[in-house]
């Protein structure tokens, strides 16, 4: 017994984390909610937050359209997350785990397995990102962009997210902390030297675009943002004490994750803006195209801090969707669960760094099919954390015949047929790079939203491009479950 005793103590002052999916001990719970603030703010920190001023002003919107879009977006986003948030210090269990309360025992995999997808998309995404930046950046130096310097920069990036994934939530939250610092000034001084670039004369002349274009750039915010991270927020605060205070929860997950990239993306849509080649080379290299606006010097840190603020945010997507796979039920440690997921994401780098032509355009197209569901999810978690006025019961999450029950199907239905309308209501701005999503937008031309050009191959009509799917989704489903699972909630609780 005591030797048992002893090596769980070694192992804490190292720092590896061996819990998985099960219930964080009280002795355990203790994080303040300040804590959250630099988890999110060094996975947010990123100079790709810069790049994606380009995707916004894709939507043909002006520059003063895309900072309000871009403002609201981030920062109603990630308040969504410190909601979510919120659940992990009632219940001190992963995101999917807690979604049980919602869904059910068995019903909690629906979702779970959308939520596995997104972070497997998401950490491979900066995977990829992280291997072309260096490529770009070693060919402008001239030690050599090709097949082997993007072949040992997968390896090495792969390498340092799955290690700092596998050691676990004690080690990133320490890892985080100084990254936010490192990243952070060298992104500072990428704005200082990037300002002789900004022409105001020409941002000025960037005109307006219309309602349904500024709406469809809104939702492209809030889904690359925090609707992104929406299914793991609550991963990060299961260790936080019962007495911590929600909204301070809340108030410091938003800070953390909307600070920089708010600051950020404002600030490149003045670059995008200035510059058409900027604005049209990030689709194919983002961080790459960045960099050639700074000189040689420059190149080498700017790269330690792209790659650094990439590996931060894929770090804490594979972490969370190692506990999404063990909340499937998979039986395996979590450690295992995550060196899974980074075979997954090494293996996606490779195939689209050296295979596929264009990963942008798939991808958003990817994002906005699955930030659907993910919204609805979210709407319907969001509900039920209103509607719950105590903690969760911890046992009953991991057991069928509790009071959760296997299936909730009022939460499981909400979320098919939302998701279903909701793709209804999207189009695959990509159709020739992702054909296998040009049947969506079905309801657009039966509801007078927009109409296809066959001709030309685009939509028509202000709301055609709006991604009005995800809205529905997300403020339908909060509705729905807020009125329909009020009882429900109030009897699993004892106050019915």
């Amino acid at each position: 017994m005591s030797t048992d005793t002893g090596s769980a103590q070694e192992v804490r002052r190292l720092g590896v984390e061996t819990t998985g999916i099960e219930i964080i001990t009280e002795a355990e719970r203790t994080a303040a909610p300040r804590d959250l603030f630099w988890p999110w703010f060094a996975a947010n920190v990123s100079v790709f937050g810069i790049s994606y001023a380009a995707f916004v002003l894709g939507f043909g919107i002006s520059f003063w359209q895309a900072i309000l879009v871009t403002v609201i977006g981030v920062v109603v986003s990630f308040a969504l997350c410190g909601i979510i948030a919120i659940a992990g210090k009632r219940g001190s269990a992963p995101t999917m785990i807690l979604s049980r309360a919602a869904f059910g025992v068995q019903g909690q995999k629906v979702p779970g397995v959308i939520s596995w997808l997104v972070s497997i998309g998401w950490e491979t995404f900066l995977a990829i990102m992280a291997v072309l930046a260096t490529a770009t950046i070693f060919d402008r130096l001239g030690w050599g962009g090709g097949t082997a310097t993007k072949v040992i920069a997968a390896v090495v990036v792969a390498a340092m997210i799955v290690l700092a994934s596998v050691a676990g939530y004690h080690i990133i939250m320490r890892m985080q902390s100084v990254l936010t610092w490192i990243t952070g000034a060298i992104t500072i001084l990428y704005v200082l030297m990037t300002l002789t670039h900004i022409d105001w004369t020409k941002i000025s002349a960037i005109p307006s675009g219309s309602l349904g274009a500024t709406i469809g750039a809104l939702v492209m915010v809030m889904t690359g943002f925090g609707l992104g991270w929406i299914n793991i927020a609550a991963d990060w605060s299961r260790y936080q004490q019962r007495s911590a205070s929600g909204g301070a929860i809340v108030a410091w997950n938003t800070l953390g994750g909307a600070l920089a990239p708010a600051l950020l993306v404002c600030y490149g849509l003045a670059l995008a803006g200035s510059d058409d080649k900027v604005k049209d080379g990030i689709a194919a290299d983002p961080i790459g195209t960045l960099a050639t606006l700074l000189p040689t010097w420059v190149l080498v840190p700017f790269l330690t801090a792209a790659i650094l603020s990439l590996v931060s945010g894929a770090v804490l997507g594979i972490y969370s969707s190692g506990l999404t796979l063990l909340s499937l039920g998979v039986k395996i440690p979590r450690p295992a669960a995550a060196l899974v997921d980074g075979v997954i994401l090494t293996l996606g780098t490779f195939y689209v760094v050296f295979v596929a032509k264009n990963f942008l355009n798939p991808f958003q197209s990817f994002l906005i099919t699955l930030g659907v569901p993910l919204a609805s999810w979210a709407g319907i978690m969001i509900a039920d954390i209103a509607l719950r006025k105590s903690d969760y019961d911890d046992d009953a999450l991991f057991d069928a015949r509790g009071r959760y029950g296997a299936w909730d199907w009022v939460s499981i239905g909400t979320m098919i047929v939302t998701s279903i309308i909701g793709l209804g209501l999207v189009v695959n701005n990509f159709a020739a790079d992702a054909t296998w999503n040009n049947w969506q937008g079905f309801l657009l031309e039966p509801l007078g939203l927009g109409t296809w050009n066959s001709t030309d191959g685009y939509w028509e009509g202000t709301f055609a491009y709006a991604n009005l799917g995800v809205l529905f989704a997300l403020v339908v489903s909060f509705l729905v479950t807020y009125v329909a699972r009020r009882g429900k909630v109030a009897a699993q609780e004892g106050r019915a």
